[in-house]
């Protein structure tokens, strides 16, 4: 191709509000295996100091044995798996967490899978042009075991006030405006 010819250029994005299939499952893809630094780092950085995450000798002779992930890591990392597949560009905000459960612990050298079900579309309300999400995600690990699930509410962009938005405003510092 010449360096003078004009390119179509494609941009990794999420799927606008009028794109989301409610009641879809949608499988992200990669997984995260979890590591030993990966716990540390976050809890310490979380200022977390729960023994469970940071002392292997204290753990072993707790119930499981060993130590565990930090949740929040988990309900993190699992809501992140989800971003470039639905929301990466086209959300506006989070609106809020609820129904967060962590039925079975998550360990380092586990992998988490994530995946999302779109349980709730409508228009909002009180933003003309934007739609409110709910999504219910499920993180497993590499044995198929349910280890996070949470409902996350979100404040999303039609294709049309995105478009819109960015017309109003070319020289917005914020690319996803």
């Amino acid at each position: 191709m010449a360096e003078n010819e004009d390119v179509r250029e494609i941009h990794q994005r999420g799927l606008y509000f009028e794109e989301l299939d409610a009641g879809a499952l949608y499988v992200h893809s990669p997984g995260r295996t979890m590591t030993e630094a990966d716990n540390v780092l976050f809890t310490t950085l979380s200022m977390n100091t729960q023994a469970l995450h940071l002392d292997a000798a204290f753990a072993a002779t707790q119930p499981f044995g060993r130590r565990v992930m930090n949740s929040m890591f988990t309900l993190a990392t699992m809501v992140g798996q989800s971003v470039s597949q639905l929301t990466q560009g086209t959300l506006l905000g989070q609106l809020g967490l609820t129904d967060v459960r962590f039925p079975h612990p998550l360990f380092p050298g586990d992998t988490l899978y994530t995946q999302t079900r779109i349980a709730d579309l409508r228009p909002s309300s009180s933003k003309p042009g934007l739609g409110v999400a709910t999504f219910i995600h499920v993180g497993k690990n590499q044995d198929g075991v349910t280890v996070a699930e949470a409902t996350r509410v979100c404040l999303m962009f039609t294709r049309e006030e995105h478009l819109r938005q960015q017309e109003n405003a070319p020289d917005a510092v914020d690319d996803w405006l």
